[in-house]
């Protein structure tokens, strides 16, 4: 389609973390799980293959694979991930670029974005049928959720608790139940293992292998490094102590700003106006969040201060910025700065211009935007392709992650009335 599109490839090349090295596909977990490491090198070898057709329960026949059907049990972990970034993993900015990919072009996507072996097959039948279909693609904006195919629901269920049709979890809280009211339970209960309270279990998405694609010698996602290397780890924290507390599906991370809150300090003072020039301080530090803060290139952190006009309007030359990113460029040449902090990192905005004669307050603000890359991308494979078969998912993208933004942190300093005299000759 473009040279953006094609590099863009690359992000799929560097596939997280999986069996990358681990042995063949095995039917069933090594011989006791002996370690963590050994369970999840089984665990996660992807591609996956297929989970069969065991029925969760003999009123339910048919592979359980919705997650309606495990919803029908465990309807807080439902309701949970119904409104979490997992279940938006395959949005229309994921499906919108299939049309240009080869099969195994998108099933490395699919290797994190939607894992099961039956999604991918979804997702062929899909891109093949709006081959022919009416200009496309416009059912992934169904509002009625249950009903999309499976490779829309994103990290499903299944994915992180299903192989080979048996079910995985962690260890039953509170006492054990015997053999005999395990095999009551539908699908039989579930086999336990330690893995999926441990960090290694989210690495497997959330890590690139040490021979993925690097950039400044830095690999593009090392969110797992990043966390092996804090204070957080040392202390026994794991990623699902913030990103899934008292075992909650909800997998808010930096599109929610009370999560991103509670993992930083940030506000503004020392707000003066001398001899006709403002000045404050922003700042912004990294004091919980576990990694560098954000994680991998794809959002952006802007610590801002600009004078407003009586109507709220921002004044035209009175704006300072310092950005908290790692910003790169589209086609992966060249990383353009990376100012991200580590944990127990401070960034601090020195604010100071003139102060404009038509200055009401002076704005102190630190704004997230989540999607800031994908919202390049999106804007450029449009006006590369405006009229391509994704386009209209592609446009559906854009608006999406351009409503991501928030402000982490706002604060209004009121100009005194009088002070802009100080500006008069």
């Amino acid at each position: 389609m473009s040279r953006i599109v094609s590099i863009l490839l690359l992000w799929l090349v560097s596939k997280p973390l999986s069996g990358i090295e681990a042995p063949s596909p095995l039917p069933s977990p090594p011989n006791g799980a002996s370690s963590t490491g050994e369970f999840l090198r089984w665990f996660w070898e992807r591609p996956l293959a297929e989970q069969g057709t065991l029925a969760i329960s003999p009123d339910l026949p048919g592979p359980p694979l919705v997650p309606e059907a495990c919803g029908l049990c465990h309807a807080s972990q439902y309701n949970d991930w119904m409104g979490s970034r997992h279940a938006h993993a395959m949005g229309a900015g994921a499906i919108g670029q299939f049309f240009d990919m080869s099969e195994a072009e998108r099933q490395a996507c699919l290797d994190c974005h939607a894992p099961l072996h039956e999604q991918s097959e979804t997702l062929t039948e899909y891109v093949e049928d709006s081959m022919w279909a009416e200009p496309a693609s416009q059912d992934h904006a169904s509002t009625n959720t249950q009903n999309r195919p499976l490779h829309e629901r994103g990290v499903i269920c299944g994915a992180c608790h299903m192989r080979a049709g048996r079910w995985y979890g962690p260890p039953r809280r509170g006492e054990l139940l015997s053999p005999e009211a395990l095999g009551a339970l539908p699908h039989h209960g579930w086999v336990s293992s330690d893995a999926f309270e441990d960090s290694r279990f989210c690495a497997a998405c959330h890590q690139f292998p040490p021979d993925g694609f690097r950039l400044d010698g830095k690999l593009l996602e090392d969110t797992y490094e990043e966390w092996r290397a804090s204070p957080q780890a040392r202390l026994g924290v794991q990623c699902q102590t913030c990103h899934m507390p008292d075992r909650r599906h909800l997998f808010r991370g930096i599109h929610d700003p009370e999560t991103v809150r509670g993992g930083v300090n940030t506000g503004s003072r020392s707000f003066s106006i001398d001899r006709g020039e403002v000045r404050v301080l922003v700042f912004l530090g990294n004091t919980a969040t576990g990694h560098r803060l954000p994680t991998y290139v794809t959002p952006e952190i802007r610590l801002e201060a600009y004078q407003t006009d009586i109507d709220g309007e921002a004044i035209p030359d009175t704006t300072q910025i310092r950005w908290v990113a790692r910003k790169v460029s589209l086609d992966l040449g060249k990383e353009y700065f990376d100012t991200r902090l580590a944990p127990g990192e401070t960034a601090t905005l020195a604010y100071r211009k003139p102060l404009s004669r038509h200055a009401d307050a002076l704005v102190a603000r630190v704004y997230v935007e989540p999607d800031a890359l994908y919202s390049r991308i999106y804007q450029a494979l449009l006006e590369l392709s405006p009229d391509g078969e994704g386009a209209p998912l592609i446009r559906e993208a854009l608006a999406e992650s351009r409503r991501s933004g928030f402000s982490l942190y706002e604060k209004h300093y009121p100009i005194p009335k009088g002070r802009h005299r100080e500006q008069e000759p």
